[in-house]
C-alpha cells in the first residue's frame, strides 16, 4: 500500500510536484504560509509514541523528536515552531504527535504555544494515547462506556474512517490475544459528548461495541475544536502489535492530510529453496536428520528423501495463479542431474517445471547445494571448522564456489530455464558468517561473486537482519519460516517441533530451557492436531507481522514443504486469507522478486542517510509541493 511515492536521495535537488491538497493554490505575491514536510514528535518514552516513531522511521518520513525527560531539551515556543523564510511565514512542522492531549501540564506555556501554532497554520495533532473525558470531546468512559482490556475484541472502521484515513482497511481491526493469561492491550471506549462546546465536533473513525449497551465507543476519533484538529486515540499499544500496525499508516495519513515524504507498502514474497534436489527426512526415533549435520557421524543416510512430483508442481502453479503470488524457486540443477542418473535419464519434474516456468520466478541456489563456508568437521555435533596447522580455518576454495554458481546457471541455460543471473542464494547461506562456528565470511566468497556476476545474495535474518555488502553484491536478508526443510508431513513437523522446543522432562531436547531467545512449549503438541492448531497460526502471525511492518524482506521455506502433504500451503494460505480479511481490495500485496526487495532496502538506507544528513528539504505552499 503506497502513499506518497518515495523520493530517492538522487532526487534531492529541487523539484516541483503537483498534488491535491486541502489548501488553496498560492501565487508568489501572496502570504500563503510555507509548511515544511517534517513532523514533530513529543516523546514521553512510552510505547504509544515509540510506535508512531517506528512507523515514521520505517516509511522514511522526516521528523524531529523532543524527549520530555531530557533536561536540555528545547522549549516549545513560537520561535521553535515557526519563523519567516523569504518574507513568507513558515511552519516548521506539518503535524504534531503528543503522548496525550496535554503532556506539559495545566496552564503550560508550551501547550499554549502549540495550540496557537496549530490554529494559525492549520496543523493537526495526534494524541498518541489519552483517556476518554470531556476535554477530548468524549463522555467519561466510566459513566457510559468501557474501560479495560481489549484483547480479542474486533474494532470497526466507521463510515467516516473508511471514507478518510483508513480507506485501505476492509473494516475489521482485531486486537491481539496471544496469551489468555496476560492483558496485552487496554483502552477506553467512550461515546462523544452529547453536547459539545460551541463549534466543536467529534467524529469517531474506529470504534468498538460497549458491553451491555447498543452503543459503540470510539477508540480513534477526530476532535475539532477551537480552530484545531486532534486525533484522539484512547487505547494503548506498542509498535509490534498487529492492531497498531493496521492503523498506524492511517494515523500518519490523517496527521499529514495525505501529503508527506516516505512510503509504506505491504510486502510478501515466498522463496522455496532446493527445487530439483531431495531433502533429507527427520527421523523421529533418532531425533535428528540422517544424512545431515545434526546426526552423529556414522548414521546411515536417509533412504526416503522428500522431493516434489509433477503433481506437486502443477499444484504450485495453480496455487500461484489463484493467489496472485509468484513463488520464487531457488533451484539446484544438480538434483535433476542426479535424479536422471538414477531414473534412466528422465526427470518428469524438471520437464514439468521448465514447461510451466513462466508461472514462477527463479533464483540460482548453486548446482548441488554444496557447503561453501569453512571445511566442516562432521565427526562432532555440532560441527566445527577444520583448521590448518596454524589453527586458521580451512576454507572452501574459490574454484569450487565459482563452479557451484556458474555450473547451475549453465544447467539452466541448457534446459531452457530463464533465470535472473545476478540473484544467488548459496546452500544454507553458506560462505557467509555462520556463528558460532564460523564468525567470518569465507574470504573466497566475495571474489567468487565478482567472477560470476552475482550482485544480490540471499542471507538469513536469524543471523543478520541488516543488509550489507559482500564484494560486488548486497545481501537480501530472508525470513526463515518454522516449517522445517526435513518435514513432508504434519506429523514429522510436529515431532521435530516438540524435540526442538520441548523440555527434557517432556521428551524434548531441553535446549529451550537454557535459551535466552527460545521459549519452551508448555506441553508437547499433539502430532495429529498440533500443526494446524498451534504451528500454522503462530507462523502466520509472525509472517503477517512482517507484512504489516512495511518490510520487503522475503520469507523462505523448502520444496519439501510443497511435497507429500504440502504442509507449507497451510501457512501461506493462512497469511493470505488473514490479509484479505483485513485490507480492502484496493490495497493488494506487493510481491517483489529478490533483486527488487534488495533494491528497496538499499534505497531506504540511502534515503535515511540523506534525511539524517539534512540533504532533504521539502515543503508545501498551498497546493504546490517542492522537494
Amino acid at each position: 500500500m503506497g502513499h506518497l511515492a518515495r523520493l530517492a536521495s538522487a532526487c534531492a535537488a529541487a523539484a516541483l510536484l503537483a498534488m491535491a491538497l486541502p489548501a488553496a493554490g498560492a501565487s508568489a505575491a501572496d502570504d500563503t504560509p510555507r509548511v515544511d514536510l517534517r513532523l514533530l514528535v513529543v516523546d514521553d518514552g512510552q510505547p504509544a509514541t515509540a510506535a508512531i516513531r517506528a512507523e515514521l522511521t520505517g516509511a522514511g518520513t522526516p521528523f524531529t523528536t523532543v524527549r520530555l525527560a531530557d533536561s536540555g531539551r528545547p522549549r516549545i515556543d513560537e520561535a521553535f515552531l515557526s519563523d519567516t523564510v523569504d518574507g513568507r511565514p513558515r511552519a516548521k512542522y506539518q503535524g504534531v504527535v503528543l503522548p496525550n492531549d496535554n503532556p506539559f501540564g495545566a496552564d503550560s506555556p508550551e501547550m499554549d504555544a502549540l495550540a496557537a501554532y496549530e490554529k494559525r497554520f492549520g496543523i493537526r495533532q495526534v494524541d498518541a494515547y489519552t483517556y476518554a473525558r470531556p476535554a477530548v470531546g468524549l463522555e467519561l468512559a466510566q459513566d457510559s462506556g468501557y474501560i479495560g482490556p481489549l484483547d480479542g475484541r474486533v474494532a470497526q472502521v466507521t463510515a467516516a474512517g473508511a471514507a478518510g484515513p483508513f480507506k485501505y482497511l476492509r473494516g475489521n481491526v482485531p486486537f491481539e490475544d496471544n496469551d489468555p493469561s496476560v492483558n496485552e492491550s487496554y483502552g477506553y471506549a467512550a461515546v462523544p459528548l452529547a453536547k459539545q462546546q460551541d463549534g466543536a465536533t467529534f467524529t469517531s473513525l474506529l470504534d468498538t461495541a460497549i458491553p451491555g449497551s447498543s452503543a459503540r465507543g470510539s477508540l480513534i476519533g477526530e476532535y475539532q475544536h477551537d480552530g484545531r484538529s486532534e486525533l484522539v486515540v484512547t487505547f494503548v499499544y506498542n509498535e509490534y502489535q498487529s492492531q497498531q500496525r493496521l492503523v498506524s499508516r492511517g494515523i500518519v495519513e490523517w496527521l499529514t492530510q495525505g501529503v508527506h515524504l516516505g512510503a509504506s507498502h505491504n510486502y510478501f514474497s515466498i522463496h522455496v529453496d532446493d527445487l530439483f534436489a531431495a531433502d533429507d527426512r527427520w527421523d523421529s526415533d533418532l531425533n535428528c536428520t540422517p544424512g545431515d549435520v545434526d546426526c552423529p557421524g556414522g548414521t546411515e543416510p536417509d533412504t526416503s528423501p522428500i522431493r516434489m512430483t509433477t503433481d506437486d508442481a502443477e499444484h504450485a502453479k495453480q496455487w500461484s495463479q489463484q493467489r496472485g503470488i509468484k513463488i520464487d524457486f531457488a533451484y539446484n540443477g544438480g538434483g535433476s542431474v542426479e535424479y536422471k542418473a538414477e531414473h534412466r535419464g528422465q526427470d518428469p519434474l524438471a520437464d514439468k517445471i521448465v514447461a510451466d516456468q513462466g508461472a514462477f520466478r527463479w533464483i540460482n541456489h548453486t548446482l548441488t547445494h554444496a557447503w561453501l563456508g569453512c571445511v566442516q568437521d562432521l565427526s562432532v555435533v555440532p560441527w566445527k571448522c577444520q583448521t590448518d596447522s596454524s589453527g586458521k580455518p580451512r576454507w572452501t576454495p574459490r574454484s569450487e564456489i565459482v563452479s557451484q554458481i556458474q555450473d547451475n546457471l549453465d544447467w539452466a541455460k541448457k534446459e531452457g530455464l530463464a533465470v535472473e543471473p545476478h540473484e544467488l542464494v548459496t546452500g544454507e547461506h553458506s560462505g557467509l558468517s555462520t556463528t558460532p562456528q564460523q564468525p567470518d565470511d569465507n574470504p573466497e566468497l566475495a571474489p567468487s561473486l565478482t567472477a560470476t556476476g552475482a550482485t544480490w545474495l540471499g542471507s538469513d535474518t536469524s543471523r543478520e537482519k541488516g543488509q550489507r555488502k559482500v564484494g560486488p553484491a548486497l545481501t537480501v536478508p530472508r525470513y526463515p519460516m518454522n516449517v522445517f526443510y526435513n518435514a513432508g508431513t504434519a506429523a514429522e513437523e510436529v515431532d521435530e517441533y516438540n524435540w526442538i522446543y520441548g523440555k527434557k522432562s517432556d521428551g524434548g531436547s531441553g535446549t529451550c530451557e537454557n535459551s535466552t531467545t527460545t521459549t519452551c512449549l508448555p506441553e508437547p503438541l499433539d502430532t495429529e492436531t498440533g500443526y494446524a492448531s498451534y504451528i500454522v497460526p503462530l507462523e502466520a502471525r509472525i509472517a503477517l507481522g512482517h507484512v504489516l511492518g512495511n518490510d520487503p524482506r522475503p520469507h523462505f521455506m523448502h520444496q519439501s514443504n510443497l511435497a507429500e502433504e504440502r504442509i507449507g500451503y497451510h501457512v501461506l494460505d493462512k497469511i493470505l486469507d488473514e490479509y484479505k480479511s483485513l485490507f480492502a481490495d484496493s490495497t493488494p500485496l506487493v510481491n517483489p522478486r529478490m533483486r527488487d526487495a534488495g533494491a528497496e532496502l538499499r534505497e531506504r538506507a540511502d534515503w535515511q542517510r540523506a534525511v539524517a544528513a539534512g540533504q532533504v528539504t521539502a515543503y508545501r505552499i498551498g497546493s504546490a509541493v517542492t522537494v
